[in-house]
This record gives structure tokens, C-alpha cells and sequence, in this order.
């Protein structure tokens, strides 16, 4: 009976095991991508090496970042933010073969340890760790992404290249190699109402209205309701004018966390230290 038992054992592992690797195919390992083949949503054309370099410029790249590359590809954007900005850098592959080969480039490269090739779903794989994205996809799939792209932690760079974003504006554009490329910096969430302290105890109502980076609103201070001017946001940092008592022009810089707003006040010269905090 014992023996018996190791026998059905070992043969329910042993079908695990084949039922697993057939699961999970080896992947070829002479296998060349070849421009214009199909992929899971999009035919594979690299991007050029001179936008690549335009693209990780734009998005001010460092050592200190973490670039996630979506749709790596042969791995020619992960590889160059590691070379040439000597940031660490992940590429998400859906095509086994595919990450594979980008894995083999990344070592003749040899900047594994700077560099990870996945093999996954860019809609399924997390890269909310990232501080730049990089992307070059279809117009109909940046959309699908973008929910996800402005949950992720405001200052985050995203560069594509060809594509844009539909109605979310590009914060810059460039283009090098007869392509064009677009970045946006993720904006924080300012839209709606705020208390603001000025030093001395001073108060006034702040109302924002927000459509992705793009800012307007009123300051109500001293009795007097005006709306901002010249609002721009960019990522965390928020910076507005608005005319004060006496038509004094006041200009506000500051930092938004969440639900806490932090910056000054200047007028004529003078500065006053703020904080502002949502309804």
C-alpha cells in the first residue's frame, strides 16, 4: 500500500511538472524580431536611437530614477537609460521570445545589473514604482493606460513616442529622426476648496478647478474674491498670481501633498510663508 501510494504520488507530480512546462514554452534562442511583426496589440517597430536619447533627456533622467518601459521591445530604451543616464530601468515584454532577446541585448550591453527584462502584460504588471514611464503604443492604448498614469505619484515623467494622450496636453514635445515624442509630468490633485494661514494668523479661501495640469480658480483674502492668473502646475509644484487690495499683484508658489499645501506669498518684495489645507 505504501508503495502504491509513492507510485500515485510521483506520478500526480510528474504530470504537475509536464502541465507546467507546457504552461510556460522555451523560447528560441536564434530568434531575431523583424520590423513591422506583429504583437499582442501593436506591430513591433523600434524606436530610433537619437529620439530614444531625446526622450530620456526630456524626462531629465538620473541615476536616482526608476525607468519602466512599457513594450520593451528589444530593450533599446532600458538599455540607453542605463548606458547613458546610468538610471535603473525595467522593461515589461509580452512576447516571450521577444523579452528574451531584449535579455540578450541587456547582457551584451552589459548592464545587467542596472537593467530586468520582464516577460508580462503591461495592463497586468505593477510599475507604480516608476519615477519615468516610457512608452510606444497605439493612441487607443495610452488611453487605457492613462487612469493608471495619473494615480501614480505626482511628478512622474511619461514619454511617448508618436502618440499622444487625447485631450491630456503634453507638458513638452520634441522630435529627432523624423518622429516626434511627447512627455507629461503627472499632475497632483488640487480641485477644490482650501483654507490657507498666512503667517501673523491671516486667512483666505482658495477654490481650484482642475483639468489635468491645466488650473483656475479664485483666492478670496481680506473680503475680496479675484480670480487667479497665469496658474501653472507641474507635477507637485503649483504657482499662481491674483490681484490683491489695491490692485498689488501677489504671486503664490508652493507644494501640494495630498491634502496639505505648502509655499509662499510674495507681494512687493516681501515674502510671508504659507499653508493650506483641502475642505
Amino acid at each position: 500500500m505504501q508503495s502504491l501510494s509513492r507510485r500515485v504520488a510521483f506520478t500526480l507530480l510528474s504530470s504537475f511538472i509536464l502541465v507546467g512546462c507546457a504552461s510556460t514554452p522555451p523560447t528560441d534562442p536564434n530568434y531575431k524580431p523583424s520590423r513591422g511583426q506583429n504583437g499582442k496589440d501593436v506591430m513591433w517597430i523600434t524606436t530610433p536611437p537619437e529620439l530614444v536619447e531625446k526622450m530620456l533627456t526630456m524626462a531629465k533622467v538620473t541615476p536616482q530614477d526608476r525607468v519602466f518601459d512599457l513594450g520593451a521591445g528589444d530593450g533599446i530604451i532600458a538599455i540607453a537609460a542605463a548606458q547613458k543616464f546610468k538610471a535603473n530601468a525595467v522593461g515589461i515584454e509580452f512576447n516571450p521570445n521577444m523579452a528574451e532577446f531584449a535579455r540578450r541585448k541587456v547582457a551584451e550591453a552589459g548592464v545587467q545589473d542596472k537593467v530586468r527584462i520582464i516577460t508580462g502584460d503591461i495592463f497586468k504588471e505593477d510599475f507604480s514604482s516608476a519615477t519615468v514611464v516610457t512608452l510606444y503604443l497605439l493612441p487607443e492604448l495610452n488611453l487605457q493606460l492613462r487612469p493608471t498614469i495619473l494615480q501614480m505619484k505626482p511628478g512622474t515623467r511619461v514619454v511617448a513616442h508618436a502618440f499622444d494622450m487625447g485631450e491630456w496636453q503634453a507638458d513638452e514635445t520634441a522630435s529627432a529622426a523624423n518622429a516626434d515624442a511627447f512627455m507629461w509630468i503627472v499632475p497632483a490633485s488640487v480641485q477644490g476648496g482650501w483654507r490657507v494661514s498666512f503667517e501673523g494668523g491671516q486667512t483666505a479661501r482658495l477654490d481650484l478647478e482642475q483639468t489635468f495640469q491645466n488650473v483656475g480658480g479664485t483666492v478670496t483674502l481680506e473680503g475680496s474674491t479675484q480670480q487667479i492668473l497665469g496658474a501653472r502646475l507641474r507635477g507637485d509644484v503649483l504657482s499662481f498670481q491674483f490681484r490683491g487690495v489695491g490692485q498689488a499683484v501677489r504671486s503664490f508658489s508652493g507644494k501640494v501633498n495630498a491634502n496639505v499645501m505648502s509655499g509662499t506669498l510674495s507681494t512687493d518684495g516681501s515674502v510671508q510663508t504659507l499653508e493650506g489645507r483641502r475642505f
